[in-house]
């Protein structure tokens, strides 16, 4: 088939791969343009764009769609059988939508209709899902509504990580992709029942609440590492990065949550306790707990903030 792939971070290459590897004519690849990255703030390409023209594949990136009759037009001169959508970022106006003969599917990291939107991967494990997975879906203007093609579910276990699940995902979104345009499966409407949303994700939202139970702390450093990243503030103010934690739901304290319990880095929680595994200071690398305590002990008695504490002076 004469194909338009539309993606950008590395979730969508292995689905790119895919499709040319089932011997598709790719006529165009479409990714967001190069951004600033680096600590010179060169420009980089996108993963997908990369990915695109080690394959001597056309590309173009837009700045925009919305009222890009340019752009409209260029689409559709291509002449496609199909559009596949994987993590594009940007919305598709519906003479977009309708431009390809086969109009255009998308490759959704959840299980349709759980986590329709924008962080579907991290959501699905900071809510304690046991199961996750792609959906193929018919695109249609509202988000993430189509009807379904193929879809395909993995296990969340208590060692799934956002990357492991992410890395799990890509992969088979790009099987599924291969196999809806080689079975043509009927389309099924998504059910009405059980729609939740997926959010857009901010670096707050990685802000550690040790008044939470150990149980919840563990899911969120698993679902929000390494992107925006778990953290916590000591005394000082000084901002502390959680890589990884083992959660000790059955340790009994009495302590004031966000208390060092022991020198091993054992943190008590609302309700058990939580031992970092994974920690990394300002202007260092991630390190392993070990190596934190060598340059930086952290004895017993020792508080952890969910907000910098308050000066004396300063109330």
């Amino acid at each position: 088939m004469r194909l338009i792939f539309m993606g950008t971070p590395d979730f969508a290459v292995p689905a790119l791969h895919a499709l040319h590897a089932a011997g598709h004519e790719i006529v165009a690849v479409y990714s967001q343009p190069p951004r600033p990255a680096g600590r010179g703030k060169a420009l980089r390409a996108s993963p997908v764009q990369q990915a695109a023209e080690a394959l001597g594949l056309p590309v173009r990136h837009p700045e925009k769609l919305r009222k890009n009759e340019e752009e409209w037009a260029a689409f559709a001169a291509l002449e496609a059988d199909a559009a596949v959508v994987a993590a594009y970022g940007l919305i598709l106006p519906q003479v977009m939508l309708d431009a390809p003969r086969l109009g255009c599917m998308n490759i959704h990291a959840s299980l349709l209709p759980r986590w329709r939107g924008a962080s579907p991967i991290q959501s699905s494990i900071l809510a304690g899902d046991t199961e996750s997975g792609v959906t193929i879906m018919q695109m249609e203007a509202g988000l993430d509504t189509g009807p379904m093609l193929l879809r395909e579910a993995v296990p969340i276990t208590a060692e799934t990580t956002a990357t492991s699940l992410h890395d799990a995902l890509s992969a088979i979104g790009g099987q599924l992709a291969v196999r809806v345009l080689a079975e043509h499966p009927a389309p099924t409407p998504q059910p009405e029942d059980g729609v939740t949303y997926a959010p857009m994700l901010t670096r707050e939202d990685g802000r550690l609440d040790w008044s939470q139970s150990a149980a919840a702390l563990d899911l969120r450093i698993r679902a929000l590492t390494p992107w925006p990243g778990t953290f916590t503030v000591q005394a000082d103010g000084t901002v502390l990065k959680i890589g990884a934690a083992t959660p000790l739901p059955d340790r009994k304290h009495t302590a004031t949550p966000g208390t060092a319990l022991d020198d091993a880095l054992t943190i008590a929680c609302g309700d058990g306790a939580l031992r970092l595994t994974r920690l990394q200071k300002p202007g260092r690398g991630m390190m392993d707990a070990d190596a934190f305590l060598r340059g930086q002990p952290m004895p017993a008695g020792t508080r952890l903030y969910h907000t910098p504490p308050v000066a004396p002076d300063a109330e």
